[in-house]
């Protein structure tokens, strides 16, 4: 499976950061063709910006449809395949690194914060009006320009629209699907998030978290349910569940092999663990996912 590494020479900028059209996409990734149908990740995080489109995008497991006036979330890794008409399509798509986000803006759980990357429970999409639209790609487009022809203060015009950007749409991510957007008391929701991308494969218990932020369980619970509406448990079982389907579908892995990559100590106890959270087998869920992806 190819992945795709951010390169700014090859972008011609000078920042982690970029904002293409839909065919300099094709200069920026060397053999990403059109209508390219195979599987593919990226080492960045990737913001789409469809005016017009039609089709849908498998991410991960999920399908996802595409039309006009659609914005798409991906994260760093995620496994992706296009599937989009040619005609018409019009698209911008905004796309940085995670330790380039987070050192621009002096915060290194600046990525965590937004409640659209590292997503598992709501959609990866956003509808928006085409006055929306255009008025979001206007911000894009003065990004490019700052970022093409660079001035003594370009840095800093680029910091404040892409901080504007990255946070207008994380409060219309929020309304669209009813997430508090309060300002927390700490930062262990979003410590624990970030955790969990580290060490789920080694980690599956809520009180060893706990114990690397050296703070309670229940305080730990108290903060994510805070944050993200969920509780800690929740959060942590999906992305462990997310875990097992990526290995069923792309690595085409034993459930014993799972089961050793993931450290449960026997692979009736992945079964289990994966039917008590999806309500099917690794055999019915593989099943299932190859009949409806093939549609």
């Amino acid at each position: 499976m190819k992945n795709i590494r951010f390169n700014k020479t090859e972008c011609g900028v000078e920042l982690l950061l970029n904002v293409v059209t839909g065919q300099e996409l094709l200069a920026i990734h060397p053999g990403f063709k059109d209508q390219d149908t195979s599987v593919y990740t990226t080492d960045s995080f990737e913001i789409y910006f469809f005016k017009k489109a039609s089709g849908s995008l498998v991410l991960n497991q999920r399908k996802i449809q595409v039309t006009d006036n659609t914005i798409l979330f991906l994260s760093p890794f995620q496994k992706r395949q296009w599937k989009l008409e040619a005609d018409p399509l019009e698209y911008t798509l905004l796309i940085f690194q995670e330790d380039f986000l987070n050192d621009f803006f002096a915060d290194k759980l600046f990525t965590y914060r937004l409640l659209y990357f590292y997503q598992l429970d709501y959609p990866l999409n956003l509808a928006v009006q085409s006055e929306e639209m255009d008025s979001l790609c206007e911000k894009l487009t003065e990004i490019k320009a700052e970022l093409v022809h660079p001035k003594l203060d370009s840095e800093h015009i680029v910091r404040s629209l892409l901080y504007y950007l990255l946070l207008k749409l994380n409060r219309r991510y929020a309304t669209q699907n009813q997430l508090p957007l309060e300002k927390p008391e700490n930062n262990y929701a979003y410590q624990f998030k970030k955790l969990i991308e580290q060490h789920v494969k080694e980690k599956q218990r809520i009180n060893e978290y706990a114990t690397l932020l050296g703070i309670s369980r229940v305080t730990l619970n108290k903060a994510v349910q805070a944050q993200f509406n969920v509780t800690a448990t929740h959060l942590l079982k999906q992305r462990l569940v997310f875990e097992v389907k990526n290995y069923l579908i792309h690595e085409n892995l034993t459930v014993q092999e799972i089961a050793d990559r993931l450290h449960f100590s026997e692979a009736n106890h992945l079964v289990r663990f994966f039917k008590s959270q999806t309500g099917l087998t690794t055999t019915e869920f593989l099943h299932a996912y190859q009949n409806g992806s093939s549609s």
